[in-house]
C-alpha cells in the first residue's frame, strides 16, 4: 500500500504532462491552420487575441513596447530581453507581461518543418484589478514587495484548457461576443490562482507600490518627449523620490531615466521607418536636443547607427514583401 501511495504523485505528474502535450499539439495544429501557413502576426475575431507564426528564426531581435499580455507558445521558443535580463520560454511555459514595458523579443527555434506557433492575449489593467478583487486576490497583494513586471510560469492543463477553447471559438465568430469574455475571465482566474499570480494582482491593486509604478509608467509613456524631472514624477504618483527609484527598478529592471530613454529610442526608430524622416528630425521629435547624443545612444541600444539600422530594416521589409 505504501508503495502505491508513493507512486501516486509521480503518476499524477505523468498524466498531467501527457494531457499538456496532447492539448499543446491540438493548439499548434489550430494556430497553423488559422494562420493559413502565413508568417506574421494575425489579428482574430476575439478582441485582443492575436496568433503568430514564424517559419524561420529571425537573425535580429524585435524591439517594442509590450503591452500587458499573456503569451503562450504551442511550438518553438523565444527569447525576451528586459534591460539586461533574459527570459527564455518555450511550449512548456507561458509568459506574462504585467506592465507596458520596452522589451526586445527574438524567436530562437523555428523552421519550415516545425514553425514557431504562438498566441498573445492582451489584458486591460482594469480587467486584472476587477478579477483580483472578485476572486479575493487583492488581500494578500499589498504586503508583498514590488514584483518584476514580467515573468514566466509553467503551462498546465488548467491554463491550457481555456486557452484552447478560446482559439476554438474562432471557428464560430457569432459566439465570440457572448462566450469570449467568459473564457478570458477564466484564463485570468487561472493566472491569478497560479503560484506566481500575486505578481499579476499586484500591478492592479489600488494603493500598492506596484500600482503607483503603473501610474508612473503611464505618465512616462504619455510625456516621454519632455525633460524628465524625477521629483515631479514622484510627486504626481504620490511617492518619495527614493521610493519611486526603488520600486520602479524592482518592476521594470531600470530607472525612470533609462525607461524614458528606451521609449524615446524606440519611437525614433518607428518614426524613421514609417514616416521616412532623417535621424536628426526623429531625434528632435522624441526629445533629444543633441544629435550626437541621440546617435551615440541609438547605436548603443540598437547595435548600429540610425542610418545603417534603418536601411537594414527597410531592406528586410522589402525582402518580406518580395517573397
Amino acid at each position: 500500500m505504501l508503495t502505491s501511495l508513493q507512486k501516486a504523485p509521480q503518476d499524477d505528474r505523468s498524466s498531467e504532462q501527457v494531457q499538456v502535450t496532447v492539448l499543446r499539439a491540438e493548439l499548434a495544429a489550430l494556430i497553423d491552420r488559422l494562420t493559413g501557413g502565413a508568417d506574421g502576426i494575425h489579428p482574430t475575431a476575439v478582441p485582443r487575441l492575436s496568433l503568430a507564426r514564424v517559419a524561420h528564426a529571425p537573425q535580429h531581435p524585435v524591439h517594442a513596447i509590450h503591452d500587458p499580455a499573456f503569451c503562450v507558445l504551442a511550438q518553438g521558443s523565444k527569447r525576451v530581453l528586459l534591460a539586461d535580463e533574459v527570459y527564455i520560454y518555450d511550449s512548456g511555459q507561458y509568459l506574462v507581461v504585467a506592465q507596458n514595458l520596452p522589451v526586445s523579443g527574438q524567436v530562437i527555434d523555428a523552421s519550415p518543418e516545425a514553425p514557431y506557433l504562438g498566441l498573445k492575449l492582451s489584458f486591460d489593467v482594469k480587467d486584472i484589478a476587477a478579477a483580483a478583487l472578485e476572486f479575493s486576490y487583492a488581500e494578500a497583494g499589498p504586503a508583498r514587495a514590488s514584483p518584476r513586471g514580467i515573468y514566466t510560469g509553467e503551462l498546465s492543463t488548467a491554463v491550457l484548457d481555456p486557452v484552447l477553447r478560446l482559439v476554438k471559438l474562432l471557428a464560430s465568430p457569432e459566439d465570440v461576443p457572448a462566450l469570449a469574455p467568459l473564457i478570458v475571465r477564466e484564463i485570468l482566474y487561472r493566472l491569478l490562482k497560479s503560484p506566481e499570480g500575486w505578481r499579476l494582482a499586484q500591478m492592479a491593486m489600488v494603493d500598492s507600490q506596484s500600482q503607483r509604478i503603473t501610474q508612473a509608467i503611464s505618465v512616462l509613456a504619455r510625456r516621454f518627449q519632455e525633460p524628465l524631472r524625477v521629483e515631479a514624477l514622484a510627486e504626481e504618483v504620490h511617492m518619495s523620490v527614493s521610493s519611486l527609484h526603488h520600486h520602479f527598478k524592482a518592476v521594470t529592471a531600470m530607472s525612470p531615466l533609462q525607461f524614458q530613454k528606451q521609449l524615446r529610442l524606440q519611437e525614433a526608430r518607428r518614426i524613421m521607418i514609417s514616416e521616412h524622416v532623417d535621424a536628426a528630425t526623429a531625434g528632435h521629435r522624441v526629445g533629444y536636443e543633441s544629435q550626437s547624443q541621440f546617435n551615440r545612444e541609438y547605436s548603443r541600444f540598437f547595435g548600429s547607427p540610425p542610418v545603417r539600422d534603418v536601411k537594414r530594416l527597410r531592406e528586410l521589409q522589402l525582402g518580406r514583401v518580395s517573397s
